[in-house]
């Protein structure tokens, strides 16, 4: 038997129909909650679009696939489950709302991560009577395709949900990180934000285009990004010496570049002309256009680094 063969879905909207197919495809059942009448629709073409792209990234196969089922309500869809992944709307009243539904149906021991991004779990566990089965189990999107779930649990959360949530993800074929700390925008959100603030300032003062400020990270430390992280990068950037020699070497560069970085808020005008920067980089491809290239760029990339990574 599979460890935690029956799974739940709460919330079908791109992020819980992404958690389905992924779930599915690692050979679990998954319960879909989703009040939307047009849930079970949705869901089923979003796993028919990601099926071939999990079997080229060897997440799924032709001969391993769980049962999916489609639940009226969200008690329903989490009686037996031994991992819940709620991703309903980012709205603390309607989170709370379903955790008084589901909590009294919740098999013992069950774990239930939320994908929340934007609310802190402190105040998600406020809408729970015992919080201490609750984690956030925080996603990139599309979660199927983008390793990363920042897993984070606090002094009401028990340990073993989050180690039981950490191993979940783990055999589902994601990349976890532990989020020691309550903070706004978890990590990964917090360093996207850092970069897009200062991508914005170098556009608004005139330095460069939105599509060049774009090209500069695709091209040159998007790349390395993608290989390691910026800190393990700059050990190796010094040469035998290291990251004391690097710090040595050039703190005073990165204190002036600090120095000078932007602090800016993104009123109206200025996402105008952001806009019209994107429609011109688009060069009128349509969204789903770009996706699918985002989504094939991707997919190339974690193709051939995969060996690599499973080996080191």
């Amino acid at each position: 038997m599979t460890k935690y063969q029956k799974t739940a879905v709460l919330g079908a909207g791109v992020i819980g129909a992404s958690w389905a197919a992924l779930f599915l495809a690692s050979g679990r059942d998954v319960a879909v909650f989703d009040p939307s009448a047009d849930a079970e629709r949705t869901v089923r073409d979003y796993i028919d679009r990601a099926w071939p792209t999990m079997i080229e990234l060897g997440l799924a196969t032709h001969d391993r696939r769980g049962a999916l089922s489609f639940h009226g309500a969200a008690a329903e869809a989490v009686a037996g489950a031994e991992f819940v992944q709620e991703s309903v709307p980012e709205r603390i009243a309607i989170k709370h709302a379903l955790y008084a539904e589901i909590e009294p149906a919740l098999a013992d021991g069950a774990i239930v991560a939320s994908s929340a991004s934007g609310l802190t779990l402190s105040e998600m566990q406020a809408g729970w009577t015992d919080p201490h089965q609750f984690v956030l189990g925080h996603p990139f999107n599309p979660p199927h395709l983008i390793p990363l779930v920042e897993v984070m649990g606090n002094e009401q959360t028990a340990e073993q949900a989050v180690t039981g949530a950490e191993e979940f993800y783990r055999l589902t074929g994601k990349v976890t990180i532990r989020v020691r700390r309550e903070v706004p925008g978890h990590v990964a959100n917090r360093l996207q934000a850092a970069l897009w603030r200062e991508a914005i300032h170098l556009v608004k003062t005139g330095v460069a285009s939105v599509e060049d400020v774009d090209t500069a990270v695709w091209a040159g430390p998007g790349l390395r990004w993608a290989a390691m992280g910026p800190t393990m990068l700059f050990h190796l950037g010094a040469g035998e010496g290291g990251l004391a020699a690097f710090c040595e070497r050039y703190s005073d560069s990165f204190n002036r570049w600090w120095d000078d970085l932007g602090v800016l808020h993104l009123d109206p005008a200025l996402s105008s002309d952001l806009i019209e920067g994107v429609e011109r980089e688009s060069r009128a491809k349509s969204q789903a256009e770009l996706a699918s290239q985002r989504d094939a760029l991707i997919t190339a990339m974690q193709k051939a680094t995969a060996p690599l990574r499973n080996g080191a």
